[in-house]
């Protein structure tokens, strides 16, 4: 055994073991472990296999950025998961985890045999090899790559976990609770100021949880640690958040947070929440997410036991674990020394290759005192092994010695090439970078208002520069946000200052085209295949990342982007910053899709609306369809009755004497203030101004482009006050289309508008005896035809409530459509059901609705208009107020092809035979001609009259109006080939055309 426990290392709980599974063999572990400490602290260094090589592979770091250790865990029936690392997972008793993207074993994969044949996948493979032959790539090419893609295995049931999410505002909201942040928590909590500080790890501490030979305040760090987290702990005003990863930074300090609550649980609390996402708007922001190690890129970097120099630290000094006896340490960054250092004082052996010639006198004298071998100037060009690696092979960078090869023994190859800000959140506001060439890293340029940047993520280097700025940071972030802060100033001592890398001196050894050294390791992208992708003409880094997939993988670049970059410059002979850096977007790491839609799943995916008079037709039998985010009663069944027969008798009885159908969906908008009726005059096509009080009238909204947007019956409340509707589904764009030209067009109108839909529960009464049935109910106002007219509107009593009374009629019948407030809504439903029963009366659903509607030629907007129909094009162009002066949409009416011939326009079809036409059918003037046939047009509604006794559509045809008593045809595929259905053009007024019905 290699890897082991280390006695005297390491925070986790030793008193206690924890058994899981990872591919069915059972492991111990303790609490405070990762799924990846564990394993390897049981010798365990393969965890999973490449995506496109199938090359063996293990963990090469200790957090979020891992590549490789990639891995499913099943929590139960319907909780698998798959692609999470496992540098992440909290281990608990009876954790299951199972390897990925191999057949049949992770030892032995048939995948590999791409390994063998990885010169035929070079960069851009996919395009240069299925482009031929053509019809190959249905059959061949797409079923074989869709069967290939992708690592782990994807959930097959749905998922039962609960997801939730919050809302929150604070005055300073601190990214990352290492050093840096941990001081600027401090600094702006002491001012008084409203804390969030939030970190993606178990524990908070960052790179201090590994960190066990610094003091700071003459404290050992993690000492000084504890304190200062019991102390913000116990703060009012600061909330410290772990298990939380800031996926985004948006606009306006708004940040999206992601905290796991239940994973890291053996049994989690029934109805306890898997996840919650978390929107905080902050009014300062102080990122302090400190930098990721990067790797070098050498023949061989990918086997299982080459990892992070300082992620080897962290498993030793935080989990106990040393990953191997014999490591050998390749670097060119002083950091790395520390990890062989603390390697040898725990009993191995290690052997540093430094590829700088000249390196601190202070490290070479500390690690050869603990025997740690050096050789400086010298670099690893290849690694051996198989299923982990088993030595490596040195060179001198320059000078006399090239190709003076060195065989080294190694169970474990520790690499670092220096650090890489993590700039992540930074750059998702659009806030610049600056290369620093002494560095081979970009730094924050400038950062959004609001933000600041802190700790090593803005290039400090020590634990007194990042304590420092990060005490700084958020001082000036509380003091912006109105609060009396000061930085306080931290004693440390913490030894040698590291220094990093230099481009140039590393740029001589980069891999040969012949080597198989890997840049991004999860999609096997190796330097080759960068200086192809240059080669063959690429040359801005986002064209050579999309080429070759180079940080595109799950880490999305975190560990392969400056590598890709250096290689690509060099490859060009230019500086890193003209060849350019691909963008981060959000999210940060990989995040579950239960967490983004919190509750909105299942039923709770779009809340259902219902109306107060929805439990007496559900009571009743009703039969419901969703309408926009409303459930509505489609229709009401006797036993025994198809959809069909239903609604043919509830077409009949509304016509003959009596229907009640529940209108409370309608959009309601109060449009308020002494310019009102001017507002209205500007919005809508009709005149206003002159609208008695108490009056009605139909209304069309257009687009600026002159097309159909909504429609429906307004009334006039008083001088000052409009009782707008609108269509169920348009509400909310009929609302938000008003407030954007209230606030941005018409700033100069006294106006408020206000959506009541909710407020008002509506009852249409239509009917030959909607008034007999109403009448007996209704105070204040008389009801006879000359004093209450159609389109007429009173506020008075109806079965005692205050209510708004409507003579309005979308059925062509006598109507009324009483408005109450939503709390007695089903109680005068109630009442006038009663009185209708008297009547021969009954209730009628939103299909009946559409066929009475449909008989009287009466448009519905989205369903007979489709977004490019003006109120020509629809028969309602009596609508327009000929004599306005403007109003939303008027001068694209005037539009060349808005008036052009050969628009389409709303007909009536008198459809032959007993069956209605499909709705959405195309229409054609013959339909023996050849496919692809002309289209004239197209069925818009269709449905069976009961009035008529036969069906009717509506439809839009090129020159409807022009072209009444032709015969169309639509083709259809039920008749057999070259079937097709006959209806000829006629108005779409079906039913009463001089509407003498709508006084009975």
């Amino acid at each position: 055994m290699t890897a082991a426990r280390v006695a005297g290392y390491g925070r986790i709980d030793r008193s206690r073991k924890l058994g899981f599974t990872f591919d069915g063999r059972t492991h111990l572990g303790h609490p405070g472990d990762t799924l990846a400490s564990a394993l390897l602290a049981d010798d365990v260094m393969l965890m999973g296999r490449s995506y496109k090589y199938h090359r063996p592979r293990g963990p090469v770091t200790a957090g979020s950025e891992e590549p490789n250790a990639l891995v499913g865990v099943d929590r139960g029936p319907g909780r698998y998961t798959p692609n999470l690392r496992a540098t992440t997972i909290e281990i608990h008793d009876g954790l299951k985890a199972e390897s990925q993207n191999h057949f049949p074993s992770l030892k032995w994969d048939f995948g590999a045999v791409n390994d063998m044949m990885s010169p035929l996948f070079a960069a851009g493979f996919y395009y240069k090899t299925f482009m031929w032959p053509k019809s190959f790539w249905r059959r061949v090419y797409e079923p074989v790559i869709r069967q290939a893609a992708g690592l782990g295995r994807p959930p097959k049931a749905a998922d039962p976990d609960l997801y939730a999410d919050r809302y929150a505002h604070c005055d300073v909201l601190v990214v990352g609770a290492g050093a840096a942040g941990l001081a600027a928590a401090e600094a702006a909590a002491i001012s008084g100021a409203k804390v969030m500080l939030v970190d993606e790890q178990a524990e908070p501490g960052g790179a201090l949880l590994a960190e066990i030979r610094v003091e700071i305040d003459d404290a050992p760090a993690q000492g000084w640690l504890a304190a200062r987290l019991a102390a913000l702990n116990a703060r009012a005003n600061v909330t410290v958040l772990a298990r939380t990863t800031a996926i985004g930074l948006y606009h306006q300090n708004l940040v999206g947070l992601v905290q796991r609550l239940t994973d890291h649980l053996a049994e989690p609390p029934e109805g306890a929440p898997r996840e919650r996402l978390w929107r905080v708007r902050a009014k300062q922001v102080v990122l302090a997410q400190g930098a990721i190690e990067r790797p070098l890129v050498f023949d061989g970097n990918d086997r299982p036991g080459v990892m992070l120099a300082d992620a080897a630290r962290t498993y030793l000094t935080r989990y106990g674990v040393r990953v191997g006896a014999k490591p050998v340490v390749v670097t060119a960054h002083d950091w790395a020394w520390g990890a062989a250092v603390e390697m040898a004082r725990a009993g191995a052996s290690p052997v540093v290759v430094d590829a700088r010639d000249t390196v601190s006198s202070a490290l070479l004298a500390e690690a050869q005192a603990l025997g740690v071998e050096a050789l400086t100037g010298w670099t690893v060009t290849a690694t051996h092994g198989r299923l982990r690696v088993k030595g490596v092979t040195a060179n001198p960078v320059r000078g006399a010695h090239v190709g003076a090869g060195r065989r080294l023994p190694a169970d474990a190859v520790l690499m670092s090439g220096g650090w890489t800000p993590t700039l992540h959140l930074h750059s998702h506001v659009g806030s610049p970078i600056a290369w620093a060439a002494e560095r081979e890293a970009f730094l924050p340029a400038q950062t959004a208002k609001g933000v600041r940047v802190a700790g090593a993520g803005a290039g400090a280097e020590t634990w007194a520069d990042a304590l420092g700025e990060g005490a700084q940071a958020g001082a000036a972030a509380a003091a912006d946000a109105g609060f009396d802060a000061a930085a306080r100033v931290y004693a440390v001592s913490e030894g040698l200052k590291p220094t990093g890398r230099r481009m140039k001196e590393m740029a001589s050894h980069l891999p040969s085209s012949r080597q198989r050294a890997f840049v991004d390791f999860q999609n096997d992208v190796t330097a080759k295949d960068i200086r192809l992708a240059v080669q063959e003409g690429f040359r801005s880094i986002e064209h050579v990342k999309r080429y070759t997939t180079s940080g595109m993988a799950t880490d999305q670049g975190k560990l392969s982007n400056i590598n890709a970059l250096t290689i690509a410059a060099d490859a060009l002979d230019k500086e890193p910053p003209q060849v350019g850096l691909t963008t981060f977007r959000p999210p940060y790491t990989p995040t579950t899709f239960g967490a983004l839609a919190g509750h909105a799943k299942g039923k709770l995916f779009q809340p259902t609306r219902r109306t107060p008079i929805d439990p007496w037709a559900e009571a009743n039998g009703a039969v419901f369809e969703p309408v926009s985010q409303w459930r509505r009663a489609w229709w009401f069944p006797r036993k025994g009755e198809s959809m069909h027969e239903a609604v043919l008798r509830e077409c009949a009885a509304t016509r003959e004497r009596v229907g009640l159908f529940d209108a409370s969906t309608l959009g309601k908008i109060e449009v308020v203030g002494p310019d009102a009726a001017e507002f209205l005059e500007r919005i809508y096509t009709n005149p206003w101004r002159k609208l008695g009080v108490g009056r009605c009238r139909y209304g069309l909204m257009l687009g600026e482009d002159g097309f159909i947007r909504d429609d429906g019956v307004i009334g006039r409340v008083a001088e000052d006050r409009f009782h707008v509707t609108t269509t169920t589904g348009g509400a909310p764009r009929v609302l938000a289309h008003m407030e954007d030209y209230l606030q941005t067009e018409f700033t100069d109108l006294r106006v408020w508008l206000t959506s009541v839909t909710e407020q008002w529960a509506v009852i249409a009464l239509n009917g030959p005896r909607a008034r007999d049935v109403i009448a007996p109910f209704v105070e204040g106002q008389d009801l006879a035809p000359e004093a209450f007219p159609h389109m007429s509107l009173a506020e008075c009593r109806v079965c005692g409530v205050p209510a708004r009374l409507m003579r309005v009629s979308f059925t062509g019948e006598l109507g009324f459509e009483v408005n109450v407030p939503a709390r007695h809504g089903r109680a005068v439903w109630e009442a006038l059901w009663a009185e209708a029963q008297k009547h021969d009366g009954l209730a009628y659903g939103t299909e009946t609705m559409h066929v009475l509607r449909a008989e009287k030629g009466y448009i519905i907007v989205g369903q007979d208009t489709d977004g490019t129909v003006t109120p020509d094009d629809a028969g309602i162009g009596w609508a327009v107020g000929k004599a306005k002066a403007d109003f939303v949409g008027k001068r694209s009416l005037a539009r060349p092809d808005l008036i052009a011939r050969g628009r389409k326009q709303l007909v009536g079809l008198a459809v032959e035979g007993a069956t209605p036409l499909e709705e959405g059918m195309q229409l054609v003037d013959d339909p023996a001609q050849p496919v692809p046939m002309t289209c004239v047009g197209h069925v818009t509604s269709s449905y069976r009259s009961a009035a008529l006794g036969r069906p009717i559509a509506l439809a839009l045809v090129e020159n409807g109006r022009a072209r009444m008593g032709e015969t169309l045809h639509a083709p259809d595929p039920a008749l057999g080939p070259g079937g097709a259905r006959s209806a000829v053009i006629c108005s779409p007024v079906f039913y009463d055309p001089e509407g003498a019905r709508l006084d009975a």
